[in-house]
């Protein structure tokens, strides 16, 4: 054979060989198709089902957050984002009004032209493309809009025909904006945060439920099924704030941080006798001239300082304590100079003050006198002083409920940064840090008459009106000094108002008790000509009902002293505080006694409808284990704050129970059954002719007869003697103020609302 015809059949060989690879890997294919479609098909069909359906999370509504009379500072309003199925639409419906809905598409979120949205519902209702689940825009509607959409051509119809899907989303919303906003907090999706948001997580956040779900093209579609598990809402919590006195001591704030030109500054409010924070503010700069609540300093480590002077009283405490005989006429020679070296270190005196007595030692907030009086008693045993210091129980955190306190640092003649110079530095308030709230508690304890209690913000925690948990003060140390200590230490607190440092802030109307603070502050290793300058104190100083502490940090506008920066501040609070306390005391005359209504007269309807109401007029009320779409009635007693609403059992077939409900309600209930409807009156259903529970023939008629509550009542007045009528005004319509989202950014509202809800507390005005 040739060389050619040799190569010739190898080509071919190979070419035979190839196309028997071809045909057996074909055959595999086909063969493994069909074990595949026939054999294999109901386990994978099994398994696509299964990966295709899944279990998420339904989140809870969260709980309110209120304040000492039940307004709410934080409450959750509901939210939804428009999606459709184009699917249970059908050619006849869709051909008819696809056209329409487009156009109100959009002129209503004004992202799109009309044609594009046409493009959009058609290519998702054809038949081939099989599209299940699309969402029409992702922005987010509130509960007015979704109303609104819900009439819509094709929406009208509803989920099962229409396809439209209204996916809820909460949002956290603060009806006095920044009011208390650091105080409140905040938590994130990976649950970090502060405040009340964060510490009380666990009661506000309730339990959430789970529900099926579809995975579809443009995301997850809801599967409506009875093995839902619904979940449970959380707990509302009962703050001790007081809004207005809150509004006081923020606004006192802002204006003497912004006159200083200050770093940062925090105001804090507490009843004596409970330990109740009454405001508790916190602002830091951000930009110039531009303040916001950013940190918490009255309880948190950038606030936990050297307190300088207003730790002298504790000084002065443990020097009585130790030394009972020392008097508050004593004298103490400061020097002429105004300079002094103590153990070591020079002590130095804004003024030489010579020879003084001890009460004036402290009334003139004298650094050489204190220093002196502690290191000539305490120097051979430093830790006699220390020890009174734990015994007062400034060494250890108060256990204050919010999380994030700052752990105090009290130096001990044990620690290796222990020197010489120690004892008389730390008697003047250096070497040592506390936070406000710290301090605020010890002066608390001698207003208290000794009796040091925990400062609480948290009142109760609470479903409805029933309170699961409520928290009582309690006494961290039931006497910490002595009674003779107690008189001598306040004598000389009213003395620093009366005659000392802080007489700029005396008032004849009331006393007040209190020590002014200025502290160099500590950066790089050395002492700098900054300040933080501060005033605690009480007052009324003869029957003390609040304590106040008030933190001006870094002023630079010359003002450096606590008597010039942050005493004003202290008794503009005060001032306000008295005033309201008097006002509130002063008799009524020629008044007559008033019927306020506790709650709405919300009887019975849909529960999300509902919700928002009573959302927006403050009220309380809660829904266990119920969905926002179904009927509810309120479970009330007289007298209560809160509404619970009850489930409404509605059976298919069944003539429902629809007393209580409006006529647009029931209308809405009874003719979906196939009812025709007369009405007699108006106002809501208080009787039907046709018994709940009766079976429900469709075209049968029921009568329902509506009477109005408020005319019911005017009806049952004793008849009195004729009065010409005297010409009277219209009244104002109550206008919604605009609200705002959690970032300041005002929220949308349909068209025309502005009138509902009336007797809605107005937004405060900064």
């Amino acid at each position: 054979m040739s060389k050619q015809g040799s190569v010739k059949k190898s080509i071919v060989t190979r070419v035979r060989l190839a196309f028997l690879g071809v045909l057996l890997f074909s055959c595999a294919v086909v063969w493994k198709i069909q074990r595949i479609q026939y054999q294999e098909g109901e386990r994978w069909r099994a398994l696509e089902q299964e990966r295709r359906i899944v279990y998420q999370p339904v989140f809870a509504t969260r709980g309110n957050i209120f304040s000492d009379n039940e307004s709410i500072m934080a409450t959750s309003l509901p939210f939804y984002r428009v999606a459709w199925d184009p699917s249970v639409v059908s050619d006849e419906l869709f051909n008819r009004k696809a056209d329409s809905l487009a156009l109100l598409l959009s002129r209503f979120f004004g992202d799109r032209s009309k044609d594009e949205y046409l493009r959009k519902l058609k290519n998702a209702h054809n038949p081939k493309a099989r599209v299940r689940y699309v969402r029409l825009n992702s922005r987010q509607i509130n509960f007015q809009e979704k109303k609104l959409l819900a009439t819509w051509p094709i929406f009208r119809a509803g989920k099962n025909r229409g396809g439209v899907i209204f996916e809820k989303v909460d949002k956290r919303f603060r009806p006095f904006g920044g009011l208390a906003q650091r105080t409140i907090g905040f938590i994130n999706e990976e649950k970090h945060g502060a405040g009340l948001e964060y510490t009380f997580n666990k009661q506000l956040a309730g339990k959430d439920g789970e529900a099926l779900f579809e995975r579809l093209p443009g995301g997850l579609k809801p599967v409506y099924d009875a093995a839902e598990v619904k979940p449970l809402d959380g707990y509302d919590i009962k703050t001790t704030i007081d809004i207005n006195l809150q509004d006081v001591a923020e606004n006192a704030l802002l204006r003497s941080l912004m006159d200083n030109n200050a770093q940062y500054g925090t105001v804090i409010l507490m009843e004596v006798k409970t330990g109740e924070i009454k405001a508790v503010a916190n602002l830091g700069k951000v930009a110039d001239g531009v303040y916001r609540e950013d940190y918490n300093y009255a309880i948190a480590d950038q606030g936990r300082t050297e307190p300088g002077s207003t730790f002298k009283l504790a000084s002065m405490m443990a020097l009585f304590e130790d030394n009972p005989e020392l008097d508050l006429n004593d004298s103490v020679n400061t020097g002429r100079t105004g300079s002094m070296k103590i153990a070591g270190a020079v002590k130095t005196d804004s003024h030489p003050y010579g020879k003084i007595s001890v009460q004036q030692v402290f009334e003139k907030s004298s650094n050489i006198g204190v220093a002196k009086l502690v290191n000539d008693h305490f120097s051979p045993e430093p830790n006699k002083y220390t020890d009174y210091l734990k015994k007062f129980g400034l060494h250890q955190p108060l256990g204050f409920q919010m999380s994030g306190e700052a752990r105090p640092y009290i130096k001990d003649p044990k620690d290796r940064s222990w020197s010489r110079t120690s004892l008389s530095t730390m008697s003047i308030g250096y070497e040592l840090k506390l936070a406000p709230l710290q301090t605020l508690a010890f002066y608390n304890a001698v207003a208290n008459n000794g009796v040091k209690v925990q400062p609480i913000i948290v009142r109760e925690i609470k479903q409805a009106d029933q309170v699961l948990e409520r928290f009582e003060t309690k006494v961290l140390n039931p006497k910490i000094c002595s009674e003779s200590t107690l008189a001598k230490v306040k004598a000389m607190m009213e003395g620093v108002v009366e005659n000392g440092t802080a007489r700029g802030i005396r008032t004849l109307d009331y006393k007040i008790a209190g020590k002014t603070g200025t502290a160099w502050k500590f950066k790089n290793g050395r002492y700098t000509k900054t300040y933080s300058t501060s005033f605690c104190g009480y007052f009324p100083a003869d029957k003390p009902k609040y304590s106040c502490i008030v933190v001006v940090d870094s002023p630079k506008n010359g003002r450096i002293y606590g008597a010039d920066v942050a005493a004003p501040v202290f008794r503009e609070v005060a001032d306000k505080a008295m005033a309201r306390d008097q006002a509130s005391q002063r008799p009524l005359l020629a008044r007559a006694p008033l019927r306020k209504a506790m709650v709405p007269a919300a009887h019975a309807g849909m529960q999300e409808d509902l919700q928002l109401v009573c959302s927006r007029l403050g009220v309380s009320n809660h829904a266990e284990g119920s969905s926002a779409d179904e009927w509810v009635r309120a479970d009330t007693q007289q007298g209560i704050k809160a509404l619970q609403w009850q489930p409404m059992p509605v059976r298919r077939g069944r003539v429902p129970n629809v007393a209580g409900l409006t006529r647009r309600d029931a209308l809405f209930m009874l003719e979906n059954r196939g009812l025709r409807v007369r009405t007699v009156g108006t106002g809501r259903v208080t009787r039907q002719s046709l018994p709940a529970g009766a079976p429900a023939q469709r075209g049968a008629t029921i009568i329902l007869e509506l009477k109005d509550p408020t005319l019911v009542a005017k009806a049952a007045l004793p008849v009195l003697p004729y009065a010409p009528p005297r010409p009277t005004v219209a009244p104002e319509p109550t206008v919604i103020p605009e609200p705002v989202s959690a970032s300041g950014q005002p929220i949308a509202r349909p068209e025309g609302q502005g009138t509902l809800y009336p007797g809605l507390k107005p937004a405060r005005s900064r």
